[in-house]
């Protein structure tokens, strides 16, 4: 029961969304640098190119990728289809493609609700249905395959900016992710989340550079998350030592939540 085989990813088949950037870039990192096979996949090939150069110097894992635009339903299939075309088999799926939009309540448009619950939420389910048959082909009851929908605190708590549709969306990943956990537990798939709280990200550059030190300030660590921490928390979820936890919301966020001011 040492730690290297409990926290071991090597040769596991990982697909992450939105991993060219950001937070899923953090964690796609993570599992390449452990000796896994991973598949990231946004709208920008560009980036998903770059990046996989940048990870496969790393040497140890292997990175793909496979560029597809989660807005349209037919490229979330492409991607499924391109994915069973490489591999027979999938242990870990981290949705983490996302997007957000902030306005006045008394301006906030509603086509910002179509936009982000498409991406955030209902895209979700889409692309973990479809790859459900790889998951199932890799899950056994003592390693399962593993999903990691990744959310936010704001999904949690109320939050301060006018992200209406962004907290709502992530409540509800919060949320889907359980009802998956009870329904794919049966077949030896667990889901679970991570309620992130601020990262170095686009989504966050321009709050972090207004209100970094306010922010910071009111989180007990008193620092927003690092690489290593956001992807320390999904080689967890994804090895032995993860695989009785299902249907967790797991705060990532150093604290934000308990050290709120009521």
């Amino acid at each position: 029961m040492d730690a290297q085989s409990l926290f071991d990813v090597k040769g596991k088949v990982v697909l992450v969304t939105g991993g060219a950037k950001g937070i899923g870039r953090m964690i796609s990192e993570g599992f390449v640098a452990n000796g896994a096979t991973v598949y990231i996949s946004s709208r920008d090939a560009k980036s998903c190119d770059e990046a996989v150069k940048e990870l496969n110097a790393l040497g140890k894992g292997k990175a793909h990728a496979i560029p597809a635009d989660f807005y349209k339903e037919e490229e979330c299939q492409r991607l499924a289809d391109e994915l069973k075309k490489r591999e027979n088999k999938l242990h870990v799926l981290v949705n983490n493609s996302g997007s957000n939009w902030g306005a006045p309540y008394d301006e906030y448009p509603s086509s910002a609700w179509s936009r982000v619950l498409t991406l955030n939420l209902q895209r979700v389910f889409d692309i973990t249905k479809l790859v459900t048959p790889l998951l199932e082909k890799a899950a056994t009851p003592s390693d399962p395959a593993r999903i990691i929908n990744i959310g936010s605190v704001d999904g949690l708590r109320v939050p301060a900016l006018e992200t209406f549709a962004y907290s709502a969306s992530k409540a509800g990943l919060h949320h889907l992710s359980r009802v998956l956990a009870n329904h794919l537990g049966k077949r030896n798939i667990t889901s679970n989340s991570l309620a992130c709280g601020p990262f170095q990200s686009k989504m966050m550059a321009a709050t972090l550079e207004a209100y970094r030190e306010t922010i910071e300030a009111g989180i007990p660590l008193g620092r927003i998350g690092t690489p290593q921490d956001v992807a320390g928390s999904c080689l967890f979820l994804s090895s032995r030592a993860g695989a009785f936890v299902n249907g967790a919301t797991i705060t990532l966020d150093g604290g934000t939540l308990v050290g709120s001011k009521l």
